[in-house]
């Protein structure tokens, strides 16, 4: 452990009276350790326990050196204050009660737990038998209790000081239609950069860096989402092999940042890090797991909700509360319907708003949360008291819209106040760009942002988070490298992760020297980029994807901390090509308003000259038939939004126009005449066209309306004929 000074912790421990420590009453509310000034106040929510005591220890946390009951009960919270304790303080839970798992209860004071509310976890789990709270080898199984002590190898829980000096830090409050989300690891995305101190290298600190920051500005990045920080388990079976649970996603506390990362040891490292942000008008949001914990099943381990109150906390099997709901694929499912759970989610969102100053959460398989005894449903206990939370109600809520239970998949079934990582524009994007006929029907609908999945719900093209890659799966450069996964490294023999992954290797698996295959790949990485940026909806990036980090065929990398998974920063010729092609195109998503509109088209003419706000087009320059639709063999796609279409207005009331575009799709690998709009002079300016190596024209120079336009095979051109006025437009 060793996070404060020795004098320091000392200073944190009570004083004995009589050779007992002192106790006084205390209070209820709030859980968790609380210092006021003057002591320390403990409370902890367990209402089927008889006897809850709270042990406390040395600075090192080895020892322990006092032991304190808490007498006192008030509405199912057990309570107690220690004058004289002070920040610093070690300290977990031995709670008693039935051990009658049938029942739902697993009650075993010879586990030290630690406190649900922990602001801090200190020191690293040592995995042993004693963390199981039955006998593991027994016939038995989990009804045989297990009495060994547990303390010696768990962290422990304390008390920390929240005060720190925010200055005049205020949240960017991004509007929606703006938002680029830049997913990212704390430790992954830092660890290897040069511009970082290597001392900082990996931490929140790391993050906060002017390199990580300039680096992020010039992506055009508005949202910096972080994977799990919340304090996480290295499940045993890794730690046996020697891995760990690089992704996070095995939460254990959801008020304390992982210790793992930070430079300091302090708290304020993580504050420091939103603050510098936030002056660099970046957004940081969470990725949080509140669907599951690191207990697992009936047969995992015992570290804290499973121990103070497993029937209140865990969603229990009807008839057989031994078991666990599963809808999770992580063993169980924290009951988000019940009020101890419910409060627990809902304390630790607004923790992290009011005194971390994040802006915004990414839930992890959101549908678990949403679940009612029959069901997913809008109308759940978590999404009713999120809508009237004056607090979380007002910060970015962004859903995974799925989960492993039957029903589970709920892309565009969220309500309102909610955006969602949009699964089907991730599948049809790779799918469009990989060759596949018979979807160019889907892919209109993704690129303009997805309305037959949120405009009927009364939301707009921004409830959509489109992703071409994310952390879990093919890396954009592994998506076209890889037809099949290469998983080996994970020591699961390849049978982890997804075997569905949309993905071409553009004709060779893995490293090759071919140039052709080289070139092809380079081509479709601009491609799904290109898509992304200039699709409606939210655009999120996948750390390193800018540059081509590879995992080279990993697509399930959770349990790799090391330099498979970390964004390798040494860019070769082509790393720094696609970086300054990624950094144009969110440069012309910024200058662009049509391509971040807050409500849908709808392809109506208007009023000036006949011409629609969209207009979807085939090669020879006419609209779309019904029928084209769904061609089988169509593969070629334009579109003309019209600048005068928006139809919107900026927050001064001022109206928004923008010059007209043509985006140009061809995913035939032959070249296809492509008739332009008609248009009047001076024409159509290429402003991107992803068949040159660098993205940019070949020929410089508009291009007359209705002439044609050679569309290579595989790739995607953006025009644009000016009409915006000098001084209107620019939003």
């Amino acid at each position: 452990m060793g996070l404060e000074t020795r004098s320091a912790q000392q200073r944190a421990a009570p004083r004995l009276l009589g050779g007992s420590l002192v106790v006084w009453r205390g209070r209820p509310s709030p859980l968790g350790a609380t210092w006021d000034g003057a002591g320390v106040n403990f409370a902890l929510y367990s209402q089927h326990a008889s006897r809850v005591e709270l042990c406390l220890f040395d600075p090192k946390g080895r020892r322990e050196i006092g032991r304190v009951e808490l007498s006192e009960r008030t509405d199912h919270v057990w309570h107690g204050y220690l004058p004289a304790a002070r920040p610093g303080l070690l300290y977990g839970y031995r709670v008693h009660g039935p051990y009658a798992p049938a029942k739902g209860h697993r009650f075993n004071p010879n586990k030290l737990l630690l406190d649900p509310y922990a602001k801090r976890i200190a020191g690293e789990l040592a995995w042993s038998d004693a963390q199981f709270g039955y006998r593991l080898g027994s016939r038995r199984e989990d009804m045989a209790m297990d009495t060994r002590d547990s303390a010696g190898g768990m962290p422990k829980s304390m008390v920390i000081d929240d005060a720190f000096t925010w200055g005049h830090d205020q949240p960017p409050r991004v509007p929606w239609s703006d938002t680029v989300i830049y997913e990212a690891h704390v430790k992954g995305l830092t660890k290897r950069h040069p511009g970082v101190p290597e001392q900082l290298r990996g931490t929140y600190a790391g993050l906060a860096s002017p390199a990580v920051v300039e680096h992020l500005k010039a992506l055009g990045v508005t949202t910096l989402e972080l994977m799990p920080v919340h304090t996480f388990i290295d499940d045993r079976h890794l730690v046996e092999r020697g891995l760990r649970n690089y992704w996070g996603y095995n939460s254990i506390g959801f008020f304390a940042p992982d210790s793992r990362y930070s430079a300091s040891g302090e708290i304020g490292e993580f504050k420091s890090m939103v603050r510098t942000l936030h002056d660099a008008g970046i957004e940081v949001i969470l990725d949080v797991v509140f669907n599951h914990t690191a207990e697992g099943n009936h047969q995992g381990p015992m570290f804290s909700f499973k121990g103070i109150a497993n029937a209140s906390y865990y969603r229990l099997m009807p008839g057989d509360e031994r078991h666990y709901m599963d809808t999770t694929g992580c063993g169980n499912t924290l009951d988000s319907g019940s009020p101890a759970a419910l409060r627990l989610i809902m304390d630790s969102l607004r923790y992290w708003i009011t005194e971390m100053h994040v802006d915004g959460f990414r839930f992890d398989l959101a549908s678990a949360l949403g679940r009612e005894p029959h069901g997913f449903d809008t109308r759940s206990s978590f999404f009713a008291v999120i809508r009237q939370d004056p607090v979380i109600s007002q910060v970015k809520l962004i859903a995974e819209p799925w989960d492993v239970g039957d029903g589970g998949y709920q892309v565009g079934g969220f309500p309102t106040g909610w955006t969602e990582w949009n699964g089907k524009y991730r599948d049809v994007i790779r799918s469009y760009w990989k060759g596949e006929g018979g979807v160019i029907g889907e892919l209109a609908y993704r690129l303009s942002g997805s309305s037959d999945l949120y405009a009927a719900g009364g939301r707009g093209p921004s409830a959509s988070v489109n992703f071409v890659t994310a952390h879990d799966g093919f890396t954009l450069h592994d998506l076209v490298s890889y037809n099949d996964k290469h998983n080996e490294a994970n020591g699961e023999d390849n049978r982890d992760g997804d075997s569905n992954n949309h993905s071409w290797n553009c004709g060779a698996e893995g490293p090759t020297d071919d140039p052709a295959v080289l070139q092809l790949r380079e081509q479709q990485k601009r491609n799904l980029l290109a898509t992304l940026f200039f699709s409606q909806g939210v655009p999120m990036l996948c750390a390193g994807d800018e540059m081509g980090r590879t995992q080279h065929g990993n697509n399930n990398a959770y349990c790799q901390d090391n330099e498979l998974s970390w964004v390798d920063w040494a860019l070769d010729g082509p790393g720094e090509a696609l970086l300054a092609f990624t950094q144009r195109l969110a440069a012309l998503r910024s200058a662009h308003p049509l391509f971040r509109r807050r409500t849908f088209f709808r392809g109506i003419e208007l009023a000036e000259d006949g011409a629609k706000d969209m207009q979807w087009l085939r090669p020879d320059g006419l609209e779309m038939t019904h029928e084209q639709w769904a061609e089988s063999h169509a593969r070629c796609l334009g579109v003309r939004l019209s600048g005068r279409g928006l139809a919107e207005s900026d927050e001064q009331g001022r109206p928004i126009d923008d010059d007209d575009l043509v985006l140009l799709l061809n995913a035939h690998h032959e070249r296809i005449d492509f008739q332009l709009p008609p248009c009047d002079p001076p024409g159509w300016h290429v402003l991107v066209d992803t068949f040159e190596a660098d993205g940019m024209p070949a020929e410089p120079g508009p291009k007359d309306g209705g002439s044609s336009y050679p569309l290579q095979g595989r790739s995607l051109v953006l025009l644009c004929h000016p009409q915006r006025s000098p001084a209107r437009g620019r939003n």
